[in-house]
């Protein structure tokens, strides 16, 4: 059985190379080798610095003595979500996982993803005193004037320029595109990215179904009720606490399998995003009147 199961977690990686590939968010994970577990099992602890300002240079007595304070917080997951699913019996071992290879491939493509990039940009679009606009956008020169207010207020705020990601419903970008101009042109390569997220995934707020109560069985998310579409937000990479972990936690065998004659999997992922307090102005939304 241990052999089986190490087969199984072997596409873990196959999970995780899926998720990079699919999720809209998914540049915006921090680093792994920043991170290491805390002292209980839904924690990380990330590092986070401290650095005094500049001071007069005496030619008496030279520089001023600067510390620098490198501290390790403790920071908890606020995402945490899973699914037992079952594949029928195989012949082996060997057919099963490669079955569930597939089937768990799907399930992160389909099921995963678009939730995890829905309560990211919810949470970072919900996050306190960000930057935030709203109004209904219907041409290519009305977009092009909102992300342009958007750049300029991050400016303003001393945004740093370089690692600005501008995430935007295909409609909209089609639309910017349309123009054809040079300010358009200008306007985009202001941004390190620019990544379509189809609306589905993009709302201000919205509602985790458990799947246990009534009407919410077969869980996922929705927008909630007084969520607003996302026409487009800015979000400067720096700006956010995002990281994620897949994890095929328990194998069932058939003969171990209590409900079904076949191979049990327990999936869970979990993870966390939030914003830094000190950089709050690092994230731009447009929200729509809808």
């Amino acid at each position: 059985m241990a052999n089986s199961i190490a087969l199984f977690k072997q596409y873990i990686d196959l999970l995780d190379e899926v998720y990079r590939v699919e999720a809209k968010t998914s540049m915006l994970d921090i680093n792994g080798t920043l991170v290491q577990a805390g002292a209980n099992a839904n924690q990380i602890i990330v590092p986070k610095y401290s650095l005094d300002g500049l001071a007069d240079y005496s030619r008496n007595t030279g520089y001023v003595a600067g510390d620098v304070t490198v501290t390790h917080e403790a920071v908890e997951f606020n995402y945490d979500r899973g699914r037992k699913f079952t594949v029928d019996a195989m012949d082996n071992a060997e057919t099963a996982g490669v079955a569930f290879g597939s089937l768990a491939a799907q399930f992160i493509r389909q099921k995963v993803v678009p939730e995890m990039d829905a309560f990211r940009f919810a949470s970072y679009a919900g996050a306190s005193n960000i930057l935030s606009a709203s109004g209904a956008l219907s041409t290519g020169a009305e977009v092009l004037a909102a992300v342009e207010t958007a750049t300029k207020a991050m400016d303003e705020e001393e945004v740093p320029e370089s690692g600005r990601i501008l995430f935007i419903t295909p409609t909209l970008e089609t639309a910017i595109h349309s123009l054809d101009t040079t300010k358009s042109r200008e306007i985009l390569e202001r941004f390190d990215d620019i990544v379509r997220v189809p609306q589905r995934r993009f709302y201000s707020a919205i509602d985790l179904a458990d799947g246990t109560t009534s009407g919410e069985e077969a869980g996922g998310y929705a927008k909630a009720s007084g969520g607003k579409n996302l026409n487009f937000m800015v979000i400067e990479k720096d700006a956010v606490l995002q990281f994620t972990k897949h994890t095929v936690s328990k194998v069932f065998s058939p003969e171990e399998n209590q409900s079904a004659d076949g191979w049990a999997f327990v999936y869970r992922a979990y993870g966390l995003c939030d914003v830094y307090d000190c950089k709050v102005k690092g994230i731009y939304a447009h929200k729509s009147t809808t």
